[in-house]
């Protein structure tokens, strides 16, 4: 047995740079993620997906694919156990019926899973499924979203539907100035580099998935829900995530897997497509935006009316709550905002970065950049004339709100002062040249979690928490963390996570991981240290504590907590052809403590660099008559490359909130919020041309015109 060992104090880990911890396994290939992680006896399971886009089925012609080589059985809603689907799961929410795999003979949507096939190898696998006939009675589906659809309607979501003060109309008709306009953004789609998969094996009557999620716990109470089993008999890991954006939850190919396993007494594997991910990973829904504002001649708000409409499946409702953005950033004597939703048959929508504030940010905060051309104000001082004091909506008062100092030195490192504000001037050859900026503001929250310490013999610490790396560098980060809680160096501590043995932690979702798990982890070293008597020997098995902070998040004083940011870009578009190319984008962000500044970076600019994609680029299609995605793939579906991006720079501001016993704020997602503003805004600048629909297509700037 060794002792600790002494510390090397001072010990100042978090703020400067690290490499990923685990960097070199992934570069060399050590890092297996969950569709290569190796298990005896596997068998692998495709799914069939519907070619109709609503009606039932008739009739799943099986005898001739059960005898096609190496296929072990054949899933469907006339074979397949009963799911549990009548409870409120870990988000507040009922499961997406997608979820309840093989229940009815009904089909919502084109792409909605009718069958499984199992097999000896993935390739009998596809083969049998793309060979298994299935017959439908077709009736008349409807996938037309529009802002006047008979079944539109207000829905809560994750935040109430409507908030109200004040006479709106009453302050509008007193404005002297006044923007009424609409505002669309497209179908997106999130499309990790890592498709989703899941691997299942039943043992001894216990559940087993090696997965692919954004939240171990998670996955775990959903499939104990969904099958009616013991938590406690369920166990899910997750190691290595390539990216989820929110489209990691649980998803039809877990339950697949998980049927199968149970059905053919082995494990089963089953893996989406690039192509499956367009129907069964979820999205971001369209939004049609209507913003009316109303201000003084200097551009002081009187009236702010935001009102979103999304569309979700005739299964399961879910919001995208673009107007639930204007309830933190502006306020008015008159302040309406209402999210709406209409019924379609189409895949159910879900969480995708920023939801709610990506596509929201873009309508309000290219009204307010409307609002200052027609008051002859300068943007950024427009949007400083209406900070609040207060939440607008809440009442709460703010945790800190730098996005004044965001601005201020957003402008300096942009040359802001040098714009010339009015549009359509600035030239370089056949180029057209503007800027834009827009703020972004996204919340940061704490959610409770459990962790656990362990001061080995060796002299290392050992970290055991179920959260979820998806790419963003969370193990790297709490290594820093808890080598400062600690007060050892980063290289005596290793951290294990993606695992639900280690118990209950907050998803990888809503900018709460890396705040809700490192609290978690200063708990339990704070614990440790107490515990440990400096100098004495351990035991073999070393000493463990476990924090629960459900307690501590709690007690958190009721305020409006959120990052902040100012967006800048700069744009160049040839009149002549429609491109439209942004040289330069710079983002300074108001974010807590930042852990570690080189990962920090990459998510800063990861999420400006999906703005741009954003404004210029993504855009999903369905056909009116399949009801199906129109080229689903990413061949069809347009993203950045890096060709499209430019010089992409990230910042951020001293921002401490004495209150907040962590610090920290989550940083995966205002990158993106305000990008796509500053880029349309920066295209108005450019050509005097207003685009209320994203993306800014080259077709689009020919066409011209003020809704173009």
């Amino acid at each position: 047995m060794t002792t600790t060992g002494a510390p090397l104090s001072p010990v100042r880990a978090v703020g400067t740079g690290h490499v990923r911890v685990e960097g070199r396994d992934k570069v060399t290939g050590a890092a297996r993620y969950a569709g290569e992680v190796p298990f005896p006896e596997l068998a692998h399971g495709w799914l069939v997906l519907s070619t109709v886009a609503r009606g039932r089925i008739l009739d799943v012609e099986t005898d001739a694919v059960l005898a096609m080589p190496g296929v072990l059985a054949v899933l469907d809603h006339r074979n397949a156990p009963p799911l549990k689907t009548d409870y409120i799961g870990l988000l507040g929410t009922v499961p997406d019926p997608t979820c309840a795999l093989f229940q009815s003979d009904q089909v919502p949507h084109r792409g909605w899973p009718v069958a499984l096939v199992v097999a000896e190898t993935s390739e009998q696998a596809r083969e049998a499924a793309e060979s298994l006939v299935v017959r439908y009675e077709q009736v008349p589906h409807d996938i037309g979203f529009t802002e006047d659809h008979a079944d539109a309607h207000p829905s809560d979501g994750h935040m109430p539907a409507v908030t109200d003060k004040g006479d709106l109309e009453a302050e509008l008709a007193a404005s002297a100035v006044r923007v009424d306009a609409v505002y669309t953004t497209p179908e997106e789609h999130h499309h990790p580099m890592e498709p989703h998969a899941a691997t299942a094996r039943w043992e001894d009557g216990r559940l087993e998935v090696v997965d692919s999620n954004q939240g171990a716990t998670w996955v775990v109470g959903e499939l104990a829900n969904l099958f009616a089993l013991d938590p406690a008999s369920v166990r899910v890991r997750s190691e290595h995530v390539g990216g989820g954006f929110g489209s990691k939850g649980v998803r039809a190919h877990q339950v697949a897997a998980v049927m199968a396993s149970r059905t053919v007494g082995r494990p089963v594997r089953v893996v989406l497509t690039r192509r499956q991910m367009f129907t069964l990973a979820g999205h971001r829904s369209p939004t049609v935006q209507r913003v009316r504002l109303g201000a003084d001649p200097d551009g002081r708000l009187r009236a702010l009316d935001h009102r979103s409409l999304s569309r979700t499946s005739t299964v399961y409702e879910f919001v995208e709550p673009s107007a639930g953005v204007a309830r933190v950033m502006y306020d008015a004597d008159a302040h309406h905002t209402e999210n709406r939703v209409v019924p379609l048959d189409v895949p159910s929508p879900t969480w995708m970065r920023a939801p709610g504030e990506a596509p929201g940010s873009f309508a309000l905060e290219a009204a307010l950049d409307e609002l200052a051309h027609a008051c002859g104000v300068d943007p950024i001082e427009l949007r400083l004339r209406n900070e609040p004091d207060r939440g607008p909506v809440s009442g709460l008062p703010f945790a800190g709100r730098n996005l004044r100092a965001c601005f201020a030195e957003g402008a300096r490192r942009f040359g802001w002062d040098r714009r010339d504000p009015r549009p359509g001037l600035r030239r370089e050859g056949r180029w057209l040249i503007g800027t834009g900026t827009a703020a972004a503001s996204f919340g940061a929250g704490a959610a409770p979690s459990t962790a656990a310490i362990t001061a080995e013999a060796d002299g290392r610490f050992t970290v055991r928490i179920a959260a979820a790396d998806i790419g963003t560098g969370a193990r790297t980060a709490l290594t820093l963390v808890a080598a400062d809680a600690l007060d050892v160096p980063p290289e005596r501590v290793r951290v294990r996570l993606g695992d639900s043995a280690f118990g209950f932690a907050m998803i990888a979702g809503g900018s709460m991981g890396t705040r809700s798990w490192s609290w978690a982890v200063m708990a339990a070293a704070a614990e440790l240290r107490e515990r440990l008597v400096p100098g004495a020997a351990l035991p073999p098995e070393g000493v463990t504590v476990r924090s629960d902070t459900t307690a501590a998040v709690s007690a958190l004083a009721q305020k409006e907590r959120h990052s902040y940011g100012a967006q800048f870009a700069e744009v160049a578009v040839d009149p002549a052809t429609g491109e439209v190319r942004v040289r330069r984008m710079l983002g300074v962000f108001a974010a807590g403590r930042i852990v570690n500044p080189l990962t920090a970076r990459g998510q800063f600019t990861g999420g400006m660099i999906w703005g741009i994609s954003m404004a210029l680029h993504e855009e999903a299609a369905r056909d009116t008559a399949s009801g199906g995605p129109v080229g689903a793939d990413l061949a069809g579906y347009h993203v950045a490359t890096h060709a499209d991006i430019p010089r992409v720079e990230a910042h951020w501001v001293e921002d401490d909130d004495p209150d907040d016993p962590v610090g920290i704020k989550g940083i995966g997602e205002i990158g993106i919020v305000g990008a796509a503003a500053a880029v349309a805004n920066a295209v108005w600048h450019a050509t005097g041309v207003r685009h209320r629909g994203l993306p800014i297509r080259p077709d689009r700037v020919l066409a011209g015109g003020p809704d173009a």
